[in-house]
């Protein structure tokens, strides 16, 4: 098999280049040209995963393995690009973060393994720098550490306002961007393995619904990432959902909202492409019809708005089928799947501003302790593979063909 030492999904395209041509390719960093991505000016196109176990497998020597074994086989099956933390937080078992400020080495350590095995492999990384969720400290942690340091602090979401969490976050950001790879020897910020910087997994601010609380902190920490790095994209990690600056799109929502706005935060300077998330098995009540019709009309209400609203790409971040709920099978899943790929391929295929999709989430052989029902093993599950190579095969001869015509 031709060794993928390329980033990114150029693999096939360099054979048609010269050695000076794929070099400047490796060293070169996604940009957005309207509302596509581009690289060295030319159309790129994403089909990927979501694998958040990354730098805790590779923080130690006896599962590092793990994280080389499944970019390896993910590049197998055309997939380059993943998604994955860049954040462990507070107390539990092996954070990244232990106190404000204070640093895991072993687990940093892990992290520069992932970024550099996934440059080996031709793999772009998404990095998130913290969670809205409990899982891995998030926000709640900044909260308590808040606390500790004699803060008031009414709720978690105060996370969004208060300075001194906030102060906490940018110190981690600016750690983030400004470690030098014990491996490579490059910046993070420097470093074009990096696809995207994500500001939270899934922030919600359901205290406000107004909206203004997550619109200034994205604001504020957009610019912030900004006047560190100017090399990458940066994105929020938003799963979607509609607010108050266009009410009438709130129709699209699963029937509540969380203290997000898909436009207005979207269309802060400092952000670069929109994102989504996608889970009617959790969201949406009813069966596998509302479900599916939830799903169409999620997806299209957000292309048409990064494209013609926002005017920037757009990513499908997260979707998956769990194997926990009634009525499931690989084959509900492989076709679940394959629904959202065709999105995604047709909106591509026609010039709009799906830029890919990564699904949730792979895993590798032996980490049955870690399944949430959603995780693919990939040589463990050929259909679902064989779904999710024919759109990798699609979105690189998106590449090759647009290749062609320039």
């Amino acid at each position: 098999m031709w060794r993928k030492s390329l980033i990114g999904g150029f693999v096939l395209i360099a054979l048609l280049m010269s050695y000076s041509e794929a070099e400047a390719i490796r060293s070169s960093f996604v940009k957005t040209k309207g509302s596509i991505f581009a690289l060295n000016g030319r159309p790129l196109y994403f089909n990927g995963f979501n694998a958040y176990w990354l730098m805790y497998m590779a923080s130690d020597p006896s599962t590092k393995d793990k994280v080389t074994e499944t970019f390896k086989e993910a590049s197998e099956y055309g997939m380059n690009v993943a998604r994955t933390w860049a954040f462990s937080d507070g107390g539990g078992n092996r954070p990244l973060q232990t106190t404000p400020g204070s640093y895991n080495e072993d687990m940093f350590r892990g992290l520069d393994f992932v970024v550099s095995e996934a440059n080996k492999y031709g793999i772009y990384l998404i990095l998130s720098f913290v969670n809205n969720w409990d899982d891995f400290g998030g926000k709640k942690q900044y909260v308590q550490w808040a606390r500790d340091a004699g803060q008031y602090m009414n709720n978690d979401d105060d996370f969004f306002t208060n300075f001194v969490t906030k102060g906490y976050f940018k110190n981690h950001v600016k750690t983030i961007l400004t470690r030098v790879n014990t491996i490579t020897g490059v910046a993070y910020k420097d470093d074009p393995t990096i696809f995207a910087w994500e500001l939270m997994n899934e922030p919600r601010c359901q205290s406000d619904l107004s909206g203004k609380p997550l619109q200034d902190w994205v604001a504020e920490m957009s610019a912030y990432v900004k006047s560190i790095d100017k090399n990458h994209l940066l994105e929020i990690g938003l799963e979607g959902f509609y607010g108050e600056s266009m009410p009438e799109k709130k129709q699209f929502n699963p029937g509540y909202e969380v203290g997000t706005d898909f436009i207005s935060n979207n269309r802060i300077v400092g952000v670069d492409f929109t994102t989504i998330h996608l889970y009617p098995d959790q969201w949406v009540s009813g069966g596998d019809e509302a479900q599916a019709e939830f799903v169409e009309k999620w997806i299209q209400a957000h292309i048409s708005d990064s494209g013609s609203v926002i005017g920037k790409p757009f990513m499908v971040t997260e979707f998956g089928k769990s194997s926990r709920l009634s009525g499931y099978n690989v084959g509900v899943r492989d076709q679940y799947l394959g629904n959202i790929f065709n999105n995604v391929y047709e909106c591509a295929r026609e010039g709009g501003p799906c830029g890919g999709a990564l699904f949730w989430q792979v895993m590798a052989p032996g980490m049955e302790g870690w399944s949430d029902g959603y995780d693919v093993v990939l040589e463990q599950n050929p259909s679902t593979a064989g779904v999710i190579n024919q759109q990798s095969r699609r979105i690189a001869s998106l590449d090759k063909l647009l290749y062609d015509e320039m």
